[in-house]
């Protein structure tokens, strides 16, 4: 083997500056509908369901949900560095893609059906499954993602292929929430508030199962394809301490740092405002259906519509902004609109000044704002996204490796701690503003519901003005990456001048 090529990939191995066909594009983005209906079961129904529901205390199962981290930490990074290690016929992250889809649906499934039992044994299952649905998704997520740095290397493409992704992503949340809300845990005449029913939990588990294994084998073979296309540096034999060693040396990366950091808080806010969302609008502003066009619907239903033209805003701007202007500015002024606008209504309910809740007008208000927020927040973390594919270039500057996996990895290990640190710290705002267990909306007090809204709109203004930050500090934008490209260019052709392939 030549000694111009180093232990792990081939300099200048990467992908080509083009744009992808369509169908490519909606196939990849297809399958992040899987981690949307993870996302959202995990950030919006977990705690409720296991605090309100099974009736073990909320910081308890937020802590046990952190917990489930620990293995992550030491899960994610072993399946980026071996899913940048496999060598198949099928590449390096098919193989992923197809096997993660049955582990993915057992694990659902088994996470909404706890046995009868004590509360200890009941902990000890929502650990051990959390843990196996935890480890699933990220042998399919982790791999996929990567794919997005490999299927092309241009600035802007990127930003596109995130936002097919967080598109998808969102579309499939907010689908299993409209179909949670609507027709799952709707009301009935036994439980007049549907999201206590525990027998509606088990529909949701299969179907959101279904889903999610749809959406990965969509992903998998619309993108089979591309296979040839995909880099495939050559790979060493190394020892466990070499393997080591470059994995320190591929983080050990300024604008990987960054992007860690900025998505630990944008993350953690996510993941607060996801698992705190049920309590906010059940108690806060009291939801409960909504006449449209003669048709009675529960309020979560067009709230989730709402949300979702949001996404579909940040869908269509979020690629043109990355295009006008540098992508770190972009994300970190979408951050500080995201959080201005989405808590603007809780602010307004504390000053006195927002319409009262059942009044014509407070609904269409909150859901203009929502819908705004959503939009900014969307944008942030798509550009941030594409900014973690930029990434890898950066890196095979400076080690010579492609390190695909490895940085998404960490990225995606970041994201999943919005169901776990946001599940946790959810469960400590609830105890210090001691919300009661089994609430009953309409008859939790004022002061209390004050002093919940006070923690939360604080806590999410922190961590998101430390997230824009952070964006702002990223080291490199257009002209650095561009440059870079041409570098490893030159650098391949110096390579084939000096040692031809046979």
């Amino acid at each position: 083997m030549s000694a111009t090529i180093a232990s792990t990939a081939t300099i200048g191995s990467a992908p080509p500056s083009r744009r992808l066909r369509t169908g490519t594009m909606a196939s990849y983005g297809f399958g992040a509908a899987a981690y949307g209906v993870k996302d959202s079961g995990f950030g919006t129904f977990l705690l409720l369901f296991y605090n309100q529901v099974i009736g073990v205390p909320a910081a308890t199962v937020g802590f046990v949900i952190m917990c489930a981290l620990i293995i992550d930490a030491f899960i994610d990074p072993t399946i980026g560095v071996l899913s940048d290690r496999t060598r198949t016929k099928w590449g390096r992250r098919h193989p992923w893609l197809y096997g993660s889809a049955l582990p993915i649906m057992l694990g659902w499934v088994l996470l909404w059906n706890p046995p009868e039992s004590s509360q200890t044994a009941t902990l000890g299952w929502l650990f051990a499954v959390a843990v196996l649905v935890r480890s699933a998704v990220s042998a399919y997520e982790v791999p996929s993602q990567a794919m997005a740095a490999e299927l092309s290397s241009d600035y802007d493409e990127r930003t596109r292929i995130m936002a097919y992704r967080y598109l998808f992503g969102w579309a499939g949340g907010l689908v299993m929430l409209i179909a949670a809300y609507w027709v799952f845990l709707s009301p009935t005449p036994e439980v007049p508030n549907g999201l206590l029913n525990r027998e509606g939990y088990k529909g949701f588990a299969i179907a959101g199962a279904l889903f999610m294994g749809l959406a990965i084998l969509t992903s998998a073979l619309g993108t089979h394809r591309e296979i040839p296309n995909l880099p495939s540096p050559v790979i060493e034999k190394q020892t466990v301490r070499q393997s080591f060693a470059e994995l320190l040396q591929t983080l050990h990366n300024k604008a990987f740092l960054i992007l860690m950091a900025a998505g630990l808080f944008v993350y953690t806010n996510q993941g607060v405002t996801y698992a705190i969302s049920n309590y906010l609008y059940t108690y806060v502003w009291r939801f409960t259906t909504v006449t449209i066009a003669g048709l009675t619907l529960p309020t979560f239903v067009p709230l989730s519509i709402v949300l979702f033209s949001g996404v579909l805003v940040a869908f269509v701007v979020a690629p043109r902004i990355g295009q006008s202007t540098s992508k770190p500015k972009a994300a970190s002024t979408a951050a500080v609109l995201a959080i201005a606008i989405g808590t603007a209504p809780y602010w307004l309910r504390l000053a006195g000044v927002f319409p009262d809740v059942g009044s014509p007008a407070m609904l269409p208000l909150l859901f203009a704002m929502l819908a705004m927020g959503t939009a900014a927040s969307v944008t942030a973390h798509i550009l941030g996204a594409s900014m973690m594919a930029d990434v890898v270039e950066d890196s095979e500057q400076r080690t010579g490796r492609r390190s695909e996996g490895v940085f998404f990895a960490g990225g995606f290990f970041i994201q999943k701690c919005t169901s776990g640190v946001g599940i946790f710290v959810t469960g400590l705002i609830l105890w210090a503003a001691s919300f009661p267990e089994k609430a009953v909306p309409g008859q939790v007090p004022v002061e209390v519901l004050d002093r919940l809204t006070i923690i939360y709109i604080v806590a999410a203004t922190c961590l998101a003005l430390i997230a824009a930050a952070l964006y702002r500090a990223f080291p490199f934008g257009r002209a650095e990456h561009t440059a870079r490209l041409e570098a490893l260019r030159m650098q391949a052709l110096d390579s084939e001048r000096i040692d031809p392939v046979p």
